[in-house]
């Protein structure tokens, strides 16, 4: 059953109190400021944001959780995968900081961890251990306003679409995370735009997995031929030098 975040825009009061709960819980250090970092308040050690908009809009950025993972389906090494329940996880023991995640992601979510010596990715798990054990995650349960809930996502998006239609004027007509790349955990209402939440420009509804796929599969195929070269290179370097050292030798 997947499960999903549904984020009211509207209702937000720029607390932070779900951006401390989860430094709290996963027990995230000060962030230290990077000049390269995105302006959006998330790194390796901020794995949730607020964002102060128009008019003291306050959005919450997070890792989107898609339905169909542009991150896992660049991954080399499955570092990251999707779990049955809808969070998009990583495991740092496969993790070889490639980074490639980080520039599939249409919403620029992942994050490098430059402090650590073994530096990989860090992004939000939707707190994936505590869905398991039937619990929320720790920013929905610490919301004071409810601004944000957890629950059923097909559920969230039939409560998201009748808050639009019972309150005409108030929302804009649509649910973020409906359809963009297929779908995604982390839902918005709002009454301003939130196009500006990806990368570059708003996403299509197509799943980027499709577009990757290609892209990925020839990855074993380029390593090979690539190796090949190499190999093909050395063996002919190595072949001048065993004749030029043997034309020494008959020249003494």
């Amino acid at each position: 059953m997947s499960m999903a975040i549904l984020t009211d825009v509207t209702k937000c009061i720029g607390c932070n109190e779900c951006v401390i709960a989860c430094k709290n819980l996963y027990k995230l250090d000060t962030d230290v400021p990077r000049t390269w970092h995105k302006n959006d308040g998330l790194s390796s050690k901020n794995w949730t944001s607020i964002l102060i908009k128009e008019e003291n809009h306050y959005i919450r950025k997070q890792c989107r959780h898609c339905l169909e993972p542009a991150c896992e389906s660049v991954c080399p090494v499955g570092a990251l995968h999707q779990t049955p329940e809808g969070a998009v996880v990583y495991d740092s023991d496969k993790c070889l900081g490639c980074r490639y995640c980080m520039m599939a992601c249409p919403y620029g979510i992942p994050r490098y961890d430059w402090d650590s010596a073994v530096p990989y990715i860090r992004k939000c798990i939707m707190c994936t251990d505590r869905i398991k054990k039937g619990q929320q995650p720790v920013c929905t349960e610490a919301c004071p306003t409810e601004a944000t809930i957890f629950g059923n996502r097909d559920k969230l998006l039939a409560e998201a679409h009748l808050r639009i239609k019972n309150n005409p004027g108030k929302y804009i007509n649509k649910v973020w995370g409906e359809h963009e790349v297929g779908g995604t955990s982390v839902l918005y209402i709002s009454d301003i735009n939130l196009d500006f939440l990806s990368y570059k420009s708003a996403p299509s509804t197509k799943p980027l997995p499709t577009t990757t796929e290609v892209a990925m599969k020839s990855v074993p195929y380029a390593f090979a031929g690539m190796g090949g070269i190499m190999y093909g290179i050395n063996w002919i370097i190595r072949r001048r030098n065993k004749l030029s050292e043997g034309n020494e030798g008959e020249e003494e």
